[in-house]
């Protein structure tokens, strides 16, 4: 496996279904291509297939929003597809059905320490999450099966959840065009981790794991 040095870091990138990548699911679904990842404060951001040149470039290209909570450094990864005039939310996301909130790989949280994410406790290590989006009510779930592709969520996928949480999604006035991540900061110590896409923004609490 190979290592780049750093990838520059984006706290503000542009988390869902096959359709979010187009034609390129198809192309990376291969096997047999070796797999890279990317590193950023000495976390990873995991590759299942091709570079990380190629990653910039896909439909829906690579982003990573830096945070950092118990004075740990955190990152997260995720592929940032745009809406390109496709109805999002109840539409290419679909409610009450499992989505990568992202594309391509998992939607990937690395933590160099112990942290509480949503009120599920995590020790340093790297998990993928997902979500089941509903009008009302997102439910995450935190999973330690990351090396993967992102889709499908199966069971055999679903089996290695270490927790869940829920947050209540909030409308905006302005449209985001192309899905984010960021991370707002409170206290030196912990923060928010809030998404926007479309009209929605829906955010959870990271702070210190015990």
């Amino acid at each position: 496996m190979r290592r780049y040095s750093t990838l520059p870091a984006l706290f503000i990138g542009s988390f869902f279904l096959a359709a979010c990548a187009g034609g390129e699911e198809a192309a990376m679904a291969e096997t047999g291509t070796e797999m890279e990842v990317a590193t950023s404060n000495g976390l990873e951001c995991y590759l299942a297939r091709g570079t990380m040149a190629e990653a910039q470039e896909r439909p829906s290209p690579l982003r990573e929003t830096a945070f950092s909570v118990g004075g740990n450094d955190g990152l997260l990864c995720y592929g940032a597809p745009s809406a390109r005039g496709r109805e999002i939310m109840g539409g290419l996301l679909v409610y009450g059905q499992p989505e990568r909130i992202g594309a391509n790989e998992p939607t990937t949280i690395h933590l160099s320490g112990p942290a509480n994410v949503g009120g599920v406790q995590l020790e340093p290590g790297s998990y993928s999450l997902y979500a089941i989006p509903m009008e009302n009510e997102w439910e995450f779930f935190i999973n330690s099966n990351w090396e993967r592709w992102g889709i499908p969520i199966d069971e055999a996928v679903r089996a290695s959840e270490v927790g869940s949480f829920t947050a209540e999604p909030a409308p905006m006035d302005e449209y985001v065009e192309t899905l984010q991540y960021r991370f707002e900061p409170m206290d030196g110590e912990m923060g928010n981790i809030v998404l926007e896409w479309e009209n929605t923004r829906v955010s959870f609490h990271v702070h210190p794991g015990m």
